[in-house]
């Protein structure tokens, strides 16, 4: 897909009214998650890894904080990554399903880890700060699947294990918000159930 469409950075001074767009709102009532194993080659482009991040970078941030950071791995580092994650795995209690579960982050051939480090003592709440860091991953999907990939968002045992943060350079404070995979999909996904939004919604009476 061509990025010639992608604007250039606004400026500070630049307005913009609301636009409808009948594509968009089809494309977000029809979203849906690949599976992380099922992302394969070919995956973005350099230009289009560009394009993922600052559209990720794009979300509501309550005092403009910035109360995330990506970590982009790639293909190669990943393969050690991963055989380092083995070793930790084979520590585990659950040993052998974690170490299947690393099947899911080497498979995509790219990644983004989005690392959440709200700042403390700050007056705006920690938890928006990380419900911003959660908002960069939707992002992040949102603009891969906008150029054709897949994508999936998932946590799983490493991005908990404190030996396994480590791995990743995470300093004190900081939390995995999500690996968010991005590749060419080998089968396209198939819907799953969703809420009844009867369920979910409710209206304030006052």
């Amino acid at each position: 897909m061509s990025l010639a469409i992608l604007p250039a950075e606004p400026d500070l001074t630049d307005a913009l009214p609301a636009q409808p767009s009948p594509e968009r709102l089809k494309a977000l009532a029809l979203r849906r998650s690949s599976s992380a194993q099922a992302l394969t080659q070919p995956g973005p482009t350099p230009e289009e890894q560009a394009a993922i991040l600052r559209v990720g970078a794009r979300v509501p941030d309550h005092g403009k904080l910035t109360p995330w950071r990506f970590i982009v791995i790639p293909p190669a580092a990943k393969t050690a990554l991963v055989e380092q994650l083995k070793t930790i795995a084979a520590g585990r209690p659950d040993a052998e399903t974690a170490k299947a579960k690393l099947a899911k982050l080497a498979a995509p051939p790219f990644t983004v880890v989005v690392v959440s480090q709200p700042a403390r003592d700050h007056k705006i709440p920690a938890w928006e700060q990380e419900l911003s860091a959660g908002a960069v991953c939707m992002n992040l999907l949102h603009a891969a699947d906008a150029l054709g990939y897949g994508g999936s968002w998932i946590t799983d045992w490493y991005a908990y294990d404190a030996d396994a943060v480590k791995l990743l350079g995470l300093e004190d404070g900081e939390r995995v918000a999500g690996f968010v995979h991005v590749g060419t999909q080998a089968a396209a996904p198939l819907e799953r159930a969703r809420p009844d939004l009867g369920d979910v919604v409710s209206y304030w009476a006052g």
